[in-house]
């Protein structure tokens, strides 16, 4: 790939510009999902991810889906060369998937994406930007910032989120306003420099951490959000949120 050449002969974390041409603008970008029976909202996700010009591969890592989750992965894999299909013998967490995603990247950038319909696709482009002209090595897409849409849920899980962003910041001495952000884009050296340890929810806290500790470019682009309830399979807890506070002291206390 030629926009993977530009990227590794681009020494790691060095501040000097550099940017890509538009011929090697598509397609760049390995998008890693994690799955958890999310059979109801799978098919619309994937495909509204492939019909991103920059996506070059799609990597579905189904962590013991008990559902028909697994079923849909294998039917959008025999239509679309790009989309890979990695499966977890045990429920590991989200952690975990993504873990095992990242080490399976090819392209020189690379996003989470959730399997549900909470982060649009369509919004690859603003995420990328910032990588894509040589200002960034790590990108976070932030719902509480600027004025894009977003659906009007749980007040104490804003609180919590902007606690836990508040305290993640004390520590890493950034000024991020949302840590716990499922977008975030790394250019593919970051994330091969990491070795990330949480299984499952934690990974948020602990990326941020290590990402800061490397003093990696970190950008912020506000971006939409239409959050789930429970009801509709929103699956963090409130046991999410200790876990978290401890993972931002252990990052960056002890690690």
């Amino acid at each position: 790939h030629r926009c993977q050449r530009d990227f590794s002969s681009t020494r790691l974390l060095s501040h000097t510009s550099f940017a890509l041409t538009t011929e090697y603008t598509t397609p760049c970008l390995s998008v890693v999902m994690p799955v958890y029976n999310e059979e109801a909202t799978l098919g619309a996700i994937v495909e509204a991810v492939l019909k991103q010009p920059l996506v070059a591969e799609l990597i579905c890592v189904d962590d013991c889906s008990v559902d028909g989750a697994v079923t849909v992965l294998e039917r959008y894999a025999a239509l679309d060369s790009r989309i890979r299909v990695l499966r977890h013998a045990v429920n590991r967490g989200k952690g975990a998937a993504l873990r095992t995603g990242f080490a399976k990247a090819n392209f020189p950038i690379v996003i989470v994406q959730d399997a549900d319909l909470e982060y649009d696709p369509i919004e690859y482009p603003r995420m990328t930007a910032p990588i894509m002209e040589g200002r960034a090595d790590v990108v976070f897409g932030s719902r509480f910032v600027g004025s894009e849409e977003h659906r009007v849920l749980y007040f104490w899980h804003s609180v919590g989120n902007k606690l836990l962003t508040l305290a993640s910041n004390m520590f890493t001495n950034l000024n991020l306003t949302d840590m716990e952000t499922c977008y975030k884009v790394f250019r593919r050296e970051i994330l091969q420099a990491i070795t990330i340890q949480e299984d499952r929810f934690g990974f948020e806290p602990e990326i941020t951490a290590k990402v800061a500790r490397m003093n990696a470019r970190i950008y912020e682009v506000a971006i939409s959000y239409h959050g789930r309830t429970y009801a509709e399979g929103k699956k963090i807890r409130a046991w999410d949120g200790v876990r978290a506070m401890w993972c931002i002291i252990k990052y960056n206390l002890f690690r």
